[in-house]
């Protein structure tokens, strides 16, 4: 009975503290620590999905599929695979991070933010369980609110105008989405994720195809958007600027890029070969261009955000290259993107915190004065830049390795951002944390870590040595669902995971 309420559980819970939030009492602590009591349970019960996780059989589990509206034919159809499921307890474990990091950043309206806070939970969560199609674009649209209001209402110095820019880009790019989701319903008659499959298939051959192109193109549009891919991530670098910590920390990469393996490339799998060479190439755009603009940046949050481009521009190249060890390697790096971004969000917002500022002009010789701060961000610059040992090298050498096999130019020129980004974030290291204190910094004395940073940095810095000497226990689960997932049909892409370890 747990295995099939479970998802439901996790997805409607934050919701309800959300409304819990609202009504609680505006003084002192008590919506931190009633919003962190939640987000503990929440990760808790997450855990109980990879534990009684079957890694022996493909396809959904913890699934629950009942009719929702009669006409047109919505079901609550709600289930996770082996990437999905991680994807769960991934949002269920940044989330109690994000509490802890926003203690006491966020002193003013804090039931509004934390109540947007767990509402953003709730739509995430649906975004990754839900297998019919209107249920998804529901959860969809909801992730789009909190976040334009949390950026909005929280932006460090023009909020309102990055998350309006946020806004546009992704409601827009979602309209055409629903458009394509109506056409596809007027032709098929079902919105399940598993019917629309054949569906799909059978248009794809037939006088429907011109259509299916453009509903594949409409899905593709607002999966791009939401990653961001270059060129649509006009959003990125002021939504990032403006963000707290704790939604920076979640923006971007996850939602996109787990919607183009779901929603593109297994419904529309004609359609994504044929593009596939186009989405190569904009990653490898992505790759250098984030790579190249971060080594650029004199504020450390822009550094960031471009840091980020780049790395959705690597798993982007993983899931359109179309071997499995690529498309391994690219799901993996979706998990790998948000730990060690995540950890490095919440560094910057220390610093900022401390000191007032983004400008790296303004930083030098922290090293000397927090030493503990110093050794943890080295260690996700580290783990950002792919070194040997952590989680970002296993991801990105399955996806080079794997690319190189299909595409070996635009591989071959990708690397390059695997140089650019040792660059830019040894940059960053160098200016902050090591020689001479700038007068800024020297003027400020300031503690090292607290308690409750330790407690919100050390979870994912561990992770990211996990990740890195054991990823097999992620990759087994991640290469059942590869498979469903691989545009092509032939044994040569049904691999076990036995080969992809000798791949790697």
């Amino acid at each position: 009975m747990l295995n099939a309420t479970i998802l439901t559980w996790l997805t409607f819970l934050p919701a309800l503290g959300a409304v819990v939030v609202l009504l609680l009492p505006r003084r002192g602590r008590i919506p931190q620590v009633f919003t962190l009591a939640l987000t503990l349970l929440l990760f808790i019960m997450a855990l109980h999905l990879p534990v009684h996780f079957d890694y022996t059989q493909q396809g959904f589990q913890y699934e629950l599929n009942v009719p929702w509206i009669a006409s047109p034919a919505v079901h609550y159809h709600v289930g996770v695979d082996g990437l999905s499921m991680w994807l769960v307890v991934l949002v269920s474990f940044l989330a109690p991070l994000g509490v802890l990091i926003s203690w006491r950043t966020i002193e003013d309206r804090t039931n509004e933010f934390y109540s947007l806070f767990l509402l953003q939970q709730t739509a995430m969560y649906g975004v990754f369980i839900a297998l019919d199609l209107i249920l998804y674009y529901a959860f969809w649209e909801l992730s789009i609110v909190p976040l334009a209001l949390l950026i909005g209402m929280y932006g460090r110095t023009n909020g309102r105008t990055a998350g309006i820019k946020f806004f546009l880009y992704a409601f827009i790019s979602s309209a055409l989405f629903l458009v394509g989701i109506i056409w596809l319903y007027s032709r098929t008659g079902t919105f399940d994720f598993v019917q629309l499959q054949p569906e799909i298939q059978r248009l794809s051959t037939g006088p429907h195809a011109a259509g299916v192109w453009l509903a594949s193109l409409a899905f593709l549009a607002a999966f791009a958007v939401k990653a961001p891919v270059f060129p649509l991530h006009g959003w990125l670098k002021d939504g990032i600027s403006e963000a707290p910590t704790a939604v920076a920390m979640i923006l971007a990469g996850k939602l996109g890029l787990y919607s183009l393996l779901r929603w593109h490339i297994s419904l529309f799998p004609v359609q994504a070969t044929h593009v596939a060479p186009l989405m190569i190439s904009l990653a490898v755009i992505s790759i250098l261009y984030g790579a190249l603009l971060a080594l650029v940046q004199t504020d450390l949050k822009r550094v960031a955000a471009y840091a980020t481009l780049s790395a959705v521009g690597f798993a982007v190249l993983g899931i359109y290259a179309f071997t499995p060890a690529s498309m391994a390697g690219g799901a993996y790096q979706i998990l790998n993107e948000s730990i060690s971004g995540g950890a490095l969000f919440m560094l910057l917002g220390i610093l900022y915190e401390r000191y007032g500022t983004f400008e790296l002009a303004y930083f030098g010789g922290i090293a000397s004065k927090m030493p503990k701060l110093a050794v943890l961000f080295v260690i996700t610059a580290l783990s950002l830049i792919g070194l040997p040992g952590l989680n970002n090298f296993a991801g990105e050498f399955l996806i080079l390795s794997g690319s190189f096999q299909s595409h070996p130019a635009l591989t071959s020129v990708a690397t390059l951002g695997v140089i650019f980004s040792a660059a830019y974030m040894l940059r960053v290291v160098q200016s902050v944390f090591y020689g001479a204190p700038s007068s800024h910094v020297a003027a400020i004395v300031r503690d090292d870590l607290s308690w409750r940073e330790r407690a919100a940095l050390w979870p994912p810095i561990v992770l990211m040595i996990c990740m890195g000497v054991a990823s097999a226990i992620w990759l087994h689960a991640i290469n059942l669902s590869v498979p469903a997932m691989t545009p092509m049909t032939t044994a040569s892409h049904n691999i076990s995971y036995a080969t992809m370890g000798e791949t790697r």
